[in-house]
């Protein structure tokens, strides 16, 4: 099971993003699409405290949205969250 989960629509480009970059660094990802599901869109805003997609989990670390993953990423931060949940 990965340990990456990302909550996303369909043609939310920044989900797009998010994805791209998660399949460039060659990692697997929970995706849980949110189009047209109340119940799921609650239990993501819930976990993340916001209502925008994407948003990110490794692990448990709430990493947030797109520019915070890719922020991460250009920090090394995304590759140092990833070898913790390896």
């Amino acid at each position: 099971m990965p340990n990456i989960v990302i909550y996303t629509t369909r043609f939310c480009p920044f989900c797009i993003r998010a994805k791209h970059l998660l399949k460039n660094k060659g990692l697997e990802y929970k995706e849980i699409p949110v189009d047209n599901n109340n119940k799921l869109r609650r239990e993501m805003t819930k976990k993340a405290g916001r209502t925008s997609v994407p948003q990110i989990w490794i692990g448990d670390r709430h990493v947030g949205g797109c520019d915070d993953l890719y922020y991460a990423d250009s920090t090394g931060e995304l590759d140092t969250l990833v070898a913790q949940v390896s």
